[in-house]
């Protein structure tokens, strides 16, 4: 499931790949995610909230696809660079966009909407799927990949995690799979075909937290107050129909 993560893991390009993470492996959950899709050569794909592109490098290299990589906060003049360096400009287009202020696409325009790490952020409502769904074609999928809880904390947050919880981010956007379930199962257009807890959780963390990005570092000490009891990643995959 992780043969092209782990290749370039091993390889010459490990250094880059651990030093491009934002949290953890977006090349990881990607690959695992991209596993249970269909994805054409020359699929055109929306990658919302690449981040430094490591989900869309998979992507442009393992499937042949167009993908073009969209972030809020990388300027896409950073991440052109890195694609030329990586020899995949002319399949990555990097742009700039705000999803919760609308996307600068034709309706229908993309075979697949991908995104890893970032939909939790803005997409907490069913209105926010149903805008962002327009701008797949019929028959297309939404694939999401964010982080979860196994259960919801509600008023009764296990005592080692409340240091963590008292930021007002993480109660707003970290939550269960069925909280997640009841958004989605809300939203009109849409046929939810695969929800599950994935595999590679505890290695795409673990790689994280061994990476120099200093935010990383400020993640050690909360993954070991969970010590695997409350945080999963979640996989949401829906057709649009």
């Amino acid at each position: 499931m992780h043969e092209f993560t782990n290749k370039i893991m091993a390889g010459s390009n490990g250094e880059f790949l651990k030093a491009s993470m934002m949290g953890p492996n977006a090349m990881r959950i990607t690959e695992e995610m991209a596993s249970f899709l269909e994805i054409k050569e020359k699929a055109r794909i929306l990658d919302l909230g690449c981040g430094w592109g490591l989900s869309t490098l998979l992507l442009v290299e393992k499937y042949d696809a167009q993908v073009f990589a969209a972030d809020l906060w990388i300027p896409p003049t950073e991440n052109y660079g890195r694609f030329e360096s990586l020899g995949i400009s002319d399949q990555a287009i990097p742009i700039s966009v705000d999803a919760a202020k609308g996307l600068p696409f034709a309706h229908g325009y993309f075979d697949i909407l991908f995104s890893v790490d970032a939909y939790h952020y803005f997409g907490d409502t069913p209105g926010m799927l149903e805008s962002l769904m327009s701008f797949v074609k019929k028959g297309g999928y939404i694939a999401i990949a964010i982080p979860g809880l196994q259960y919801e904390f509600g008023e009764d947050v296990p005592d080692e995690m409340k240091p963590y919880w008292q930021e007002p981010e993480m109660e707003r956007t970290i939550h269960s799979l069925d909280w997640w379930k009841a958004i989605w199962s809300e939203a009109a257009g849409i046929e939810l075909v695969d929800i599950r807890e994935m595999a590679c959780h505890k290695e795409a963390w673990e790689e994280w937290l061994a990476s120099p990005n200093p935010y990383a570092q400020g993640d050690i000490e909360m993954m070991k107050a969970d010590d695997g009891k409350y945080f999963n990643t979640i996989q949401f995959i829906a057709k649009v129909v």
